[in-house]
């Protein structure tokens, strides 16, 4: 059945041909390599297409397409490969000669050197390789040294004793590094693994120091910040008021914001730098060194350096790290203590109300007393009138009694009525 009749998901080839998106060459002995590694530094993809497409006007071939991430163009005379990465792009000349005194001429001397300037991007590594056959050239040290301008060497059989690799991991005269490759029995196919395995050892290494200066910058930084965290907790023990309490907790808040500051600008360097560093001792085991009797090989060596940095960022992000959650801590104490503290300034806000509503309780019950004494007196007062006037009409003889009599009645109705109206209304 034919797959097209299947729901076939919109990437599928595009993830299927990734396998084959930058294929090794294949490569013989004579070849000679040279690839430069440029950070983007905001040139885009389109930029380099284009550039690419200039070197091919001025060398009669046709322009790349915009479509991939890789491109192949054969001058006849050498190759190029362009390959973009996710941070950095590289470009890969191959010529094959033969013959050759070894580093005489590069690969790299065949680009126009105006196109070479104005590559886009910054250079962030640069590396002439060369491959001879073993039984063609010396290999002894004094022998090769002078390939090397006199460096100390670093050497290693690889893959099952099949080939030996020369460099000095130095910059050489030319501002590139240099690697040596004595095939002993390598197929094309695996030299192209082996030249294409080197290369990206050399990216990788670099993009993992990328980061090491960054580490090391904001590492006074980390130990001034945690400097004053710790004075700021030496402060919380002998917090006077509420006062010092808003001051220290915005000086914990001013912390706070300077680390996230920090982590938002490193966050993104040091997590690469962790995957730069797997990939390089990945490509490290993946040449299979065996030791040539009084020299280092490159698992030896490379380690010398690159661990230790890669440890100072490890060490600067584990720092980071600590430092936010000592501040988070920090943070959580004082607000629990401005929360205990607003807490008591609450009880004591409370048993004021309480006083103070005590105090109006009993102002009101001295007012409703009065009250009842002033009604009472203007009901007396009222049935006084009545019977002096029932007096006059001679329907009553004693009116004093009556007025003396309707005291306590009017007293007493006047307290119940107050009662009553007290019940009738609803509570507070």
């Amino acid at each position: 059945m034919n797959t097209d009749a299947l729901p076939l998901h919109p990437d599928r080839h595009t993830l299927f041909n990734e396998l084959h998106a930058r294929p090794f060459p294949l490569l013989q002995p004579g070849t000679r390599i040279s690839q430069l590694a440029l950070l983007h530094q905001g040139c885009t993809a389109d930029d380099e297409v284009r550039h690419l497409g200039h070197l091919a006007g001025l060398l009669g071939q046709p322009a790349p397409a915009n479509s991939t991430s890789c491109h192949h163009l054969d001058f006849g005379s050498f190759e190029l490969r362009w390959e973009r990465h996710t941070e950095f792009s590289t470009y890969t000349i191959l010529r094959e000669v033969g013959g050759h005194e070894p580093f005489a001429a590069t690969a790299l001397s065949l680009l126009p050197t105006a196109w070479v300037r104005h590559l886009p991007g910054q250079v962030l590594s640069g590396l002439h390789v060369e491959i001879h056959d073993q039984s063609c050239m010396g290999s002894t040290p004094d022998g090769v040294r002078p390939l090397f301008e006199g460096h100390r060497l670093i050497s290693s059989w690889v893959l099952g004793h099949k080939a030996r690799l020369w460099t000095a991991w130095r910059l050489h005269q030319d501002g590139m590094g240099r690697i040596l490759i004595q095939n002993l029995a390598l197929n094309p196919c695996q030299l192209g693994r082996l030249v294409r395995r080197l290369l990206e050892l050399e990216n990788y290494r670099m993009m993992v120091l990328l980061a090491f200066p960054m580490a090391r910058q904001i590492g006074p930084d980390l130990a001034a910040m945690s400097a004053e965290l710790a004075g700021i907790n030496a402060e919380i023990t002998a917090i006077a008021g509420l006062d010092d309490e808003r001051r220290l907790l915005a000086a914990l808040a001013a912390l706070a914001a300077r680390i996230e500051h920090i982590r938002s600008e490193t966050t993104f360097r040091f997590t690469a730098t962790r995957a730069y560093y797997d990939l390089v001792q990945d490509r490290l085991q993946g040449l299979r060194e065996q030791e040539e009797p009084g020299m280092q090989t490159f698992s030896e060596f490379l380690p010398r350096r690159l661990a230790p940095a890669f440890r100072t960022v490890v060490a600067v992000v584990d720092q980071l790290d600590a430092l936010a959650g000592r501040i988070d801590r920090a943070s959580e104490l004082l607000r629990t203590r401005i929360d205990l503290t607003l807490e008591a300034q609450n009880q004591d806000l409370l048993h004021s109300m309480n006083r103070r509503s005590q105090a109006q309780l009993q102002l009101q019950q001295a007012v409703e007393g009065l009250s009842v004494v002033a009604i009472s007196y203007y009901l007396v007062g009222l049935v006084k009138y009545a019977a002096e006037s029932l007096k006059d009409m001679g329907l009553l003889e004693h009116p004093a009694l009556i007025t003396g009599l309707a005291v306590p009645v009017c007293a007493v109705l006047v307290w119940r009525g107050m009662r009553r109206l007290h019940r009738a209304m609803p509570a507070a």
